[in-house]
């Protein structure tokens, strides 16, 4: 299972290294040329020397116009040494593979997109021997695909695009046309964008909103994150006022998503003694567009709110 934010924001171009030209032609505007084959390599760059040396991912892209060598780095916060490393890598690899590298660098923070955007100039003031401009892919220009349509057309985009953005509140309105568009494509590829994204996801509410969207899902029962979520209940399950805790979670998804909640509704959730219904309008409240909405089928809903 994928465990952090920053093994989610690089390892999905190892599960679609096509997402890399994607990105640096619909977002970076930069005309990377089309690939006809991708390879992951090795990320190890250790020398002899006992010193380590490892980039985040490393790709290769066969193209008509050369070879390109894609460093893909994931950057959570400004690191200074940094610099020397980029520098070096891409010096290292040009020196052992004669291909082009190319530095790219993810991150969910703007502002450590801009301070990883400025080149790195290495020599003489005016003549600088060596220069690296890194390709900085970051919430400043990954778009925000809240569309379903837009997500099953581009799916590992789309999760790209809530990976990027899962330390703000703007991931919650990724997160369900998301869910809908992981059903397109094969199970093994869809358990495996779904970890991605359960990694990325900082903020506790979205990750609770991810959570139920998943649940339902039955390719999602067979990975990790589902199974922390079952023992989780479970664990809930051996705690006093269990109930108490799903009809106030149920209560925080509908506030969280902007749906007002009246007296009655309020009332009738922190009332209900039936954990199974509790986590059915927990469900529910992911995808509600009122909260009144949660209650359908689930017995006379206009004599209980009245």
């Amino acid at each position: 299972m994928v465990g952090s934010s920053h093994e989610g924001m690089h390892r999905v171009f190892q599960k679609d290294p096509g997402l890399v030209t994607r990105t640096c032609q619909q977002i970076l505007h930069i005309p990377f040329p089309e690939p006809r084959e991708f390879a992951v390599l090795n990320a190890d760059l250790t020398e002899i020397e006992p010193v380590e040396r490892r980039v985040d991912t490393l790709l290769r892209a066969d193209t008509d116009q050369g070879t390109y060598l894609l460093v893909i780095e994931a950057q959570g916060k400004r690191d200074d040494s940094k610099r020397g490393s980029w520098a070096y890598y891409l010096s290292y690899l040009y020196a052992k593979y004669g291909w082009e590298p190319v530095l790219i660098v993810v991150t969910q923070s703007s502002a450590t997109a801009r301070w990883a955007a400025r080149p790195i100039r290495l020599g003489l003031p005016g003549w600088h021997s060596l220069t690296v401009r890194p390709l900085v892919l970051s919430p400043d220009n990954v778009p925000v695909i809240t569309d379903e349509k837009e997500a099953a057309r581009d799916v590992a985009l789309a999760v790209f695009s809530a990976m990027t953005h899962g330390r703000g509140t703007g991931a919650a309105a990724i997160l369900e046309p998301l869910a809908a568009a992981l059903e397109t494509v094969e199970p093994e590829t869809a358990v495996v964008f779904a970890e991605l994204v359960e990694a990325c996801l900082v903020d506790a509410q979205a990750q609770e909103i991810w959570r139920n969207l998943m649940a339902p899902v039955n390719y999602f029962f067979k990975n990790p994150v589902a199974e922390k979520v079952r023992d989780e209940g479970r664990e809930e399950g051996r705690e006093e006022g269990r109930e108490e805790e799903r009809a106030a979670m149920v209560l925080r998804i509908l506030e969280w998503r902007g749906i007002a909640v009246s007296e009655a509704v309020r009332e009738r959730v922190t009332g209900c003694a039936d954990l199974g219904l509790l986590e059915t309008w927990a469900q529910r409240a992911v995808h509600a567009s009122a909260a009144e909405e949660l209650f359908v089928g689930s017995g006379p809903v206009g004599e209980a709110l009245t």
